[in-house]
């Protein structure tokens, strides 16, 4: 099966190449998830960046501290959904091949050790509209249509 790509590839540009690892963390019955709100205002799925080293896994359990302050129990793998994006941050272009989970349950252990982002619950309706990244969208979709 091919894996799905976001995003407009450029064959002039020289793109980055960013691991990331992501999770769908829900409450309620799987009726609401949380989204972490960048301090540029986007909504993303919780994770990040696979640093050197680790596992997807890893990077999962590390993102969830910093970002929610949470531990979770990784559940179902949804699949890869790749991304092709520019970061006005930093500058640079990207190419984001995303690996994406669901948590099968998840305990509140600490204040998220980051403090720059805002955590939001909302619906997963909701959440799919907000999300800025197509594969992010794509594996709240999946995620659903599989509930």
């Amino acid at each position: 099966m091919k894996t799905p790509s976001f995003g407009e590839k450029s064959e002039t540009l020289v793109y980055k190449k960013r691991l990331g690892a992501y999770i769908i963390v829900s409450r309620n019955n799987g009726s609401e998830i949380v989204l972490v709100q960048a301090p540029n205002g986007a909504y993303f799925l919780p994770g990040g960046e696979i640093e050197q080293g680790e596992t997807k896994e890893n990077a999962i359990h590390r993102e969830m501290l910093e970002e929610l302050g949470v531990e979770v129990a990784i559940g179902e793998y949804l699949g890869q959904a790749d991304e092709y994006f520019h970061s006005r941050h930093r500058n640079t272009d990207y190419y984001n091949p995303g690996y994406f989970f669901v948590a099968d349950n998840w305990t509140q252990v600490c204040e998220p050790l980051e403090k720059e982002n805002t955590i939001r619950w909302v619906s997963v309706d909701e959440g799919i509209d907000l999300l800025k990244r197509g594969s992010h969208k794509w594996a709240v979709r999946k995620w659903k249509s599989s509930q």
